[in-house]
């Protein structure tokens, strides 16, 4: 393993790869999440996977994100919702470092993964890519066959090299994606070639086909139709089962049917200035944020009244 994810080396005993602290003692010391559903009295506290604690995340001198702090439990959809412009995807990219790419951005507050900082200069952003994966708003499949695509990731990580091992990985990854059973016979076949929905499908085996503990979703369904994007979200209950994820959406709707907990973000313009920035406005489950919600700014939203 290389010497930047040396901080990793005595963590989590799940992946060898990249492994985190053990989650139990975080449990114990998790702040109350407020405003419990009715029906949530017996449920066990989910572990945290990401803990976010003030991020605030600039490019050059504007900042796009302004102190957001949230929790986000292992094995649930968490939705961020919001107008466009306030942040969410912008906060979504932070989870797995994808804001490394953009040369002006940079991020300041603590965004812990089960425990660990992800923006210690010693952890590997490409590490933490192949613990956590994204699925982007358009499907983008590689001009490749439909099997190249999904072995890509677990090839490039040394997962396993051609013949069975890989075709384990690629048949088992097309199965959680619901998938396997339209293309077992042309796996050969361009991806290009496939619809709309079923490339989506492929980008998430694709994503999952690396392991990993979380899935964020960039507004996965924006670009299909209604019933593909039943699909996706059948599937997404499916996977949770497996992985934690987050989900950015417009679809309000989507965000009510699918998700466990649901963050709202907002912007807020300077009069000075006016330059806009992204705020999170109020987190909770996703039952009060729809039918009673602490915030009027959440209220005014969910309820059509602006956005």
């Amino acid at each position: 393993m290389s010497s930047t994810a040396t901080i990793l080396d005595a963590a989590k005993p799940i992946p060898e790869r990249l492994v985190m602290p053990a989650t139990d003692h975080l449990v114990d010391s998790l702040d109350p999440e407020p405003h419990p559903p009715d029906d949530a009295e017996d449920l066990p506290t989910a572990a945290v996977v990401f803990d976010v604690d003030a991020v605030s995340v600039y490019y050059g001198e504007f900042r796009a994100v302004q102190d957001a702090s949230l929790k986000v439990h292992e094995h649930e959809i968490t939705a961020f919702i919001g107008p466009s412009g306030c942040g969410k995807t912008t906060l979504l990219r932070c989870f797995n470092r994808m804001n490394d790419l953009i040369s002006s951005a940079r991020v300041t507050g603590s965004l812990c993964y089960y425990g660990v900082d992800l923006y210690n200069p010693q952890v590997d952003a490409v590490e933490v890519r192949r613990r956590i994966g994204m699925v982007f708003q358009k499907p983008n499949p590689f001009p490749k066959s439909i099997k190249d695509n999904v072995a890509y990731g677990p090839k490039v990580a040394g997962l396993a090299k051609k013949g069975p091992a890989m075709d384990d990985i690629v048949e088992n990854s097309l199965r959680k994606a619901a998938l396997w059973d339209e293309v077992k016979d042309r796996l050969n076949d361009n991806a290009l070639g496939l619809s709309g929905g079923q490339q989506q499908r492929l980008c998430i085996a694709r994503a999952i086909a690396t392991d990993p503990d979380v899935l964020l979703m960039d507004e996965p369904c924006s670009a299909l139709d209604p019933i593909a994007t039943t699909r996706i979200e059948e599937l997404m209950h499916d996977l949770k089962t497996d992985y934690s994820i987050v989900i950015v959406t417009h679809n309000m709707q989507q965000a009510a049917r699918v998700s466990d907990r649901t963050a709202f973000f907002s912007v807020e313009v300077n009069a000075d200035s006016d330059s806009r920035t992204g705020i999170l406005v109020e987190y909770d489950f996703t039952q009060h944020i729809f039918s009673n919600p602490s915030d009027e700014r959440t209220e005014n939203y969910v309820t059509g009244r602006f956005g």
